[in-house]
């Protein structure tokens, strides 16, 4: 590997309210802390695999059923053609 052109991983807490993720990221912020013995940058984020609708099985499904007639009423095009 080439010295010089890699950036620096540094070790990250991604926070999601109640949920926490540690990792190594090369994001960076003025809030730390310290687990097991190794100094975490704090990434606080709004929401996180934990917190997701599509992740935690509470998607709601959107009716696309109408959405083709709605397209044939606006251009005046007969069902089915």
């Amino acid at each position: 590997m080439k010295n010089g052109i890699h950036p620096k991983l540094n070790p990250v807490v991604f926070v999601d309210g109640k949920n926490e993720f540690i990792t190594r990221s090369t994001m960076t912020s003025t809030e730390k802390r310290d687990i097991d013995g190794v100094e975490h940058f704090v990434i606080t984020v709004e929401i996180s695999s934990a917190t997701h609708p599509f992740f935690t099985g509470k998607q709601k499904l959107i009716d696309t059923a109408g959405r083709v007639e709605r397209f044939n009423r606006k251009y005046n095009r007969p069902a089915g053609k």
